[in-house]
């Protein structure tokens, strides 16, 4: 018999303060553009653990078309809210599921970057100076693409129609967060920033590009 492992509402609370807890001591909002993606994300958490644990909204709506394409299973059980497991029609259990280790690798990778960019800018803050070594040798806004990174992740792991509506938003929130940032920086830096900018890819690194200062020629005595 299936397991109906919904109304698990202290375990939504957990898991959205956990993953919100993360986001706001990593993000640090503070501009109103901030503040609005950071909101978004929340709730892009809160809608994914509602219906991850609490109540399973997107099979309500789907039950129609889900009942009669897949008439033989319980829609209602909670292995089942791996939608894509059941629309790709994937046998066995979807926690051992090769799109359930990839939702983790994600999830997981996303996480890291995410927490080893803070340390690098973090640093370079303190000093003053650009942030250039760690992940940002290798993209320019590795904190964005590290939450998008985790949002994908729980995208694959259980989709929901909150969620994927919400996802396209939060990608162009951080993407013009990215655009002001940059303008900033340029303002900031000049040309050391305009260097960086030329070689460095701003979410996807390139196999084999990494940061290399360009050398400062002095003019001889």
């Amino acid at each position: 018999m299936e397991r109906y492992d919904y109304g698990l509402w202290p375990l939504v609370i957990l898991a959205s303060l956990l993953f919100i807890g993360f986001a706001f001591w990593f993000a640090r909002p503070q501009r109103r553009a901030d503040w609005r993606a950071f909101g978004v994300f929340s709730a892009f958490i809160v809608a994914l653990f509602t219906e991850m644990y609490g109540v399973p909204l997107t099979l309500y709506l789907l039950y129609g078309w889900l009942g009669t394409r897949y008439p033989q299973l319980d829609l209602f059980a909670h292995e089942n809210g791996h939608l894509w497991q059941v629309l790709l029609g994937l046998e066995g259990a979807s926690h051992l599921g090769l799109l359930h280790l990839l939702s983790y690798g994600l999830i997981g990778s996303g996480l890291w970057l995410v927490a080893a960019a803070w340390k690098v800018l973090y640093q370079a803050q303190r000093n003053g100076t650009l942030a250039v070594t760690g992940p940002y040798a290798r993209i320019r806004h590795p904190q964005y693409a590290g939450f998008i990174l985790v949002l994908i992740g729980f995208l694959i792991q259980w989709p929901t129609l909150i969620t994927l509506v919400l996802f396209p938003v939060l990608v162009s929130l951080y993407v013009g967060l990215a655009r002001r940032e940059e303008q900033q920086l340029r303002a900031r830096f000049g040309p050391a920033y305009a260097a960086y900018l030329a070689q460095i890819p701003a979410f996807v690194p390139r196999p084999g590009r990494r940061y290399r200062p360009t050398p400062v020629h002095h003019p001889r005595a």
